[in-house]
């Protein structure tokens, strides 16, 4: 390094005149006239470059007092020159550049300024965009007249006259179309596996089916041929249909044709019953306040759809955005198949919020329907797409996705104690946004286009130092939260009651029951509906249990003869005067045909009671028991029932 260099201005420097290049016809900066002649370096050009080069830099070293300002100025605009004299010279020649020797550097030096131009360009842009983009939010002072007004409901429910049966209930989604496509595409699926052998469904037989696997959701064994064993015998299951049979049925139960055009959709296994479903939910009358969140199908298989949220009780599954009542009634869903595009008519804000889009298409705008989401769907733009279409918003939200507001960190709110909140408000194209963040065991934020923090209300919580309940102010706007958000959190405890845990590795299996049990729990809270406008009591109402038996038994028996299905070897006397007993009132349970003719361990024995003798057709009373049967059998000179109750 030069000591000139090093010590600042250089001695004597000649300043840099730089000289213009002559301009050309085609030329995008200029329209005079030049030569088109090629430009060729001389030799020693390099040289004063060079030098001249060094006399600038040298001089921009040296800063004065008072002149900051003024050169950094001079700065920009001698390189914006320079850029703008270098693109005019390039653009001046048509004949082909000859590089020389000595002319690498000064091209390094060209290219360094102008990726500094272009990166300096790129940083206007990105600070403009950030300034368009940013929100200005003001700290709202805690007064009355700060509340705002919960907009009112202008709809209203439909009055219903009379009382349905909990089958037609489940009949009104599961129709007869519906049952006449999966009849259809079962048996067209099972020739197309096996020419030989049809399957023969039909829809009688498809809603035996569907009964028994409720049946199955309500008595639980750990293996579905249980409920065929000796052992562990279910009669509403046996009775309905042979082992083999319900098997095959499980086996070839299909709802969509395998050789039609998929387009690469992921649900094309299910796609027709979603068509199906999905309008008859939509069409249900919707009350003022409704959710949005999403649900877990319970699946641990190998799948595409499978996905893994450690927060949910059930981690591994498949996902489904729902649109709920606060009761759990589904109005709408969407399941989660990859990326989520908006609906037709709406800006894309994001894979979270086109979701809500989405589902919120079904809420008339003109009612004032209220809609609550939590945090992974929230934004600014969503709260404003909304609005926009009359739909007022509450939901939680996350710090960085409030453009421009900040609020105090928890440990400051810490310090002043539980309950403490602080609200600011914004207006985002015309549209006004609260925001209000509030300290309990520590920080939440929650906005709103309807609600505010005003008024104030108290709730009581466990405090840990004093060992003792405490008081604490709640916002308004958090209030709500609490009280409408948790619709698809009840939709999710209904359906975990009786869940239909039959296991399979088609997932296109799982879909279908839990789609099952989606609508016997929406039928039951119609039923419910129904019901109370009735002014029927609760007490007199049935309970999901019981309502869902009772599907179960219609679907099983209602317009079918069983006589047909029933299949074994017949009842021997004993069993069928038994059955008959059982009828007429409560008996004493008595060992089956083969532990009876086992011919092990059956010892009489006498027993301090007498009692009446267990064997068909006997009014005796005796006191010899069966040690292994633990039944009364008479044993004397005229009867020997004991040994024919053993044969």
């Amino acid at each position: 390094m030069k000591p000139s260099v090093f010590y600042g201005k250089r001695v004597n420097a000649q300043p840099r005149v730089r000289i213009p290049p002559e301009e050309s016809e085609d030329s995008c900066l200029s329209d005079s006239a030049g030569s088109d002649e090629e430009y060729v370096p001389k030799t020693g050009d390099e040289e004063s470059c060079s030098e001249s080069d060094r006399g600038s830099s040298d001089e921009e070293n040296v800063v004065k007092p008072g002149d900051g300002e003024s050169s950094s100025e001079s700065d920009m605009s001698s390189s914006e020159e320079e850029v703008q004299d270098q693109d005019a010279g390039d653009a001046g020649s048509d004949g082909k550049y000859v590089p020389e020797p000595g002319d690498e550097e000064s091209n390094k030096s060209s290219s360094d300024e102008e990726v500094d131009s272009t990166s300096a360009q790129a940083a206007r842009k990105t600070q403009k965009r950030q300034n368009k983009d940013k929100v200005a939010w003001k700290t709202v002072k805690q007064t009355q007249s700060s509340a705002k007004k919960v907009p009112e409901w202008q709809g209203a429910l439909p009055d219903s006259d009379t009382i349905k049966q909990p089958v037609d209930y489940f009949r009104q989604f599961f129709d007869t179309e519906l049952l006449a496509l999966i009849v259809n595409q079962s048996n067209l699926y099972s020739t197309q596996e096996n020419p030989n052998h049809a399957l023969k469904l039909d829809q009688k037989e498809l809603e035996q089916f569907i009964g028994t696997v409720l049946y199955m959701s309500v008595i639980r064994l750990p293996r579905s041929r249980s409920y065929w064993s000796k052992a562990c015998r279910v009669e509403q299951v046996a009775d309905v249909m042979p082992r083999d049979r319900w098997e095959e049925i499980k086996h070839f139960i299909h709802l969509n044709d395998n050789t039609a055009p998929n387009n690469s959709d992921r649900l094309f296994k299910i796609r027709p019953l979603i068509d199906s479903l999905l309008p008859k939910f939509q069409a249900l009358p919707q009350d003022q306040m409704l959710s949005i969140d999403e649900q877990m199908v319970p699946f641990k298989g190998r799948s595409v759809l499978k996905q893994y949220i450690p927060k949910k009780p059930y981690k591994w599954g498949y996902k489904i955005f729902v649109l709920c009542d606060t009761k759990g009634l589904v109005h709408s869903f969407d399941v989660y198949a990859g990326k989520s595009d908006p609906p037709p008519g709406s800006q894309d804000i994001g894979a979270s919020g086109n979701v809500v889009l989405k589902l919120a298409q079904v809420s008339e705008g003109s009612v004032n329907h209220l809609l609550y989401f939590d945090n992974w769907f929230s934004s600014l733009d969503l709260f404003v797409a909304l609005a926009n279409r009359g739909i007022p918003a509450l939901a939680t939200v996350r710090q960085n996705r409030l453009r421009g507001c900040s609020f105090s960190e928890d440990k400051k709110l810490k310090k002043k104690g539980r309950g403490t909140f602080e609200e600011q408000q914004a207006v985002v194209d015309r549209v006004e946004v609260r925001a209000v963040k509030w300290f309990d065991n520590r920080g939440v934020i929650v906005a709103s286009t309807f609600a505010s923090a005003q008024p104030v209300s108290f709730i009581e919580r466990w405090d840990r130092k004093q060992r003792r309940k405490v008081s604490v102010q709640c916002p308004s706007i958090i209030t709500l939260y609490n009280k409408f958000m948790g619709g698809v959190d009840a939709l999710d405890a209904l359906i975990a009651y009786y869940r239909i845990r039959i296991r399979s590795k088609k997932y296109y299996h799982r879909f279908f029951f839990h789609f099952v049990d989606m609508v016997v729990v929406n039928s039951w809270l119609l039923y419910r509906r129904d019901c109370d406008n009735m002014n029927v009591p609760r007490k007199k109402q049935k309970d999901l249990l019981a309502f869902k038996l009772s599907i179960a038994q219609a679907l099983c028996m209602q317009g079918k003869d069983l006589s047909a299905k029933k299949r074994g070897r017949p009842l021997s006397d004993v069993e069928r005067e038994f059955k008959k007993k059982q009828r007429r009132g409560p008996t004493k349970a008595i060992p089956t045909q083969d532990v009876r003719a086992d011919a092990v361990g059956h010892w009489p024995q006498i027993d301090s009671l007498r009692q009446r003798c267990k064997f068909p057709k006997c009014t005796g009373h005796t006191s010899f028991k069966c040690t292994k049967c633990d039944v009364h059998l008479c044993l004397n000179k005229k009867k020997n029932c004991f040994r024919a109750f053993h044969v």
